[in-house]
């Protein structure tokens, strides 16, 4: 379900099933780590989950879960991590053309702090008029 969530394409693997000797010795020869459970904690071949991309070994179900909840799942499963928006406080030449005929026009420049303080101030101002509205009775 997670791999659904997040669009990740996968191969289900069932070792148990018969013609797939050949992926279980896979599993059991390139697995670096054996996995345990309470009534085995050393096991001697590799227990399932494992996973893979492609013949790379990614880890176990443990190193898996790690790697979700770190927020961390791409580099785990060793694909190219998506790359961030990048974010530039730079104004391409186009927009400086459009913004500066707003700018002529008298239009007012509102820096990132003055809106920050602009809202938050609007958020105090619903807040106390939430605390009177709910005082009143």
């Amino acid at each position: 379900m997670i791999l659904d969530s997040k669009h990740i394409p996968y191969t289900i693997i069932d070792i148990t099933e018969p013609g797939q000797e050949g992926e279980k010795d896979f599993m059991q020869k390139n697995s670096e780590h054996t996995g345990s459970t309470i009534s085995d904690p050393t096991p001697r071949h590799p227990l399932p989950p494992q996973l893979f991309n492609d013949a790379e070994y990614c880890g176990d179900y443990d190193d898996f879960d790690l790697a979700n909840e770190i927020d961390n799942l791409e580099v785990f499963l060793k694909l190219e991590a998506p790359k961030p928006a990048a974010v530039s406080s730079e104004v391409s030449p186009d927009e400086q053309a459009k913004n500066g005929a707003a700018d002529q026009d008298g239009g007012d420049q509102v820096t990132a702090t003055e809106a920050a303080a602009a809202a938050e101030d609007d958020d105090e101002n619903k807040e106390n008029k939430t605390e009177e509205g709910a005082n009143e009775v």
